[in-house]
């Protein structure tokens, strides 16, 4: 089943979607505002009621479609930050079948990432290295996953701080490195030195020693 989270302010039309989606087959979180969103959730989409609210959700790593004003200033600097924008009043069909479009170009989800002595198990939100468990914050997590989703691509690092740390414009921080850096030091302490690679100038990457 479709995991679905859902941020609409308006009450009437927050229930009215619930039910809606849940009885199209999506298995629907719905809350009032991004903030109330769990930040450790892995939805297969987020349906965002307010476009002024991009700035501030912390989910992240799947596809964001918007409810918003038919105001064209509005719908085009959201849709520099999200997937895809649906004008109010909009016909529910429409929402479902924008929503299905996202998660058929989406790539299909692995839950459990295997790269020989590295073992990730998303359902289970473990790490195993040699099959003995690896402790990690929300974020050291989050990182890894990303980086093990694709083991010989080099990620930028404004795509992990987008991705990861939902940010959707460039802020000066340190946060990515000292995750990587930590994420880094608990492999390497497991016995596998070396696996999280600063590519200098453009970002880290994930490198499986042979």
């Amino acid at each position: 089943m479709t995991a679905l989270l859902l941020a609409e302010p308006e009450a009437s039309m927050r229930g009215f979607l619930e039910r809606q989606l849940s009885s199209d087959g999506f298995d629907v979180l719905a809350f009032s505002s991004p903030e109330e969103l769990p930040r450790a959730a892995e939805p297969d989409v987020l349906v965002l009621g307010d476009p002024d609210a991009l700035d501030r959700c912390l989910v992240t790593g799947c596809p964001v479609i918007v409810l918003g004003s038919a105001d064209a200033e509005t719908r085009l600097r959201a849709l520099q930050l999200c997937d895809d924008y649906l004008s109010r009043p909009f016909v529910y069909e429409e929402l479902v079948a924008r929503i299905r479009a996202l998660l058929r170009r989406r790539p299909l989800r692995v839950d459990v990432i295997d790269l020989g002595e590295l073992v990730v198990d998303r359902p289970a939100r473990r790490v195993t290295v040699r099959g003995v468990d690896i402790v990690l914050s929300t974020k050291e997590y989050a990182l890894l996953v990303e980086l093990a989703s694709d083991p010989a691509r080099v990620f930028t690092r404004e795509q992990l701080l987008r991705d990861v740390w939902a940010y959707r414009s460039y802020v000066p921080t340190r946060t990515l490195e000292s995750h990587a850096s930590r994420v880094r030091c608990k492999l390497a302490a497991a016995g596998l030195p070396g696996w999280v690679v600063n590519v200098w100038g453009v970002g880290y990457k994930l490198r499986p020693t042979s």
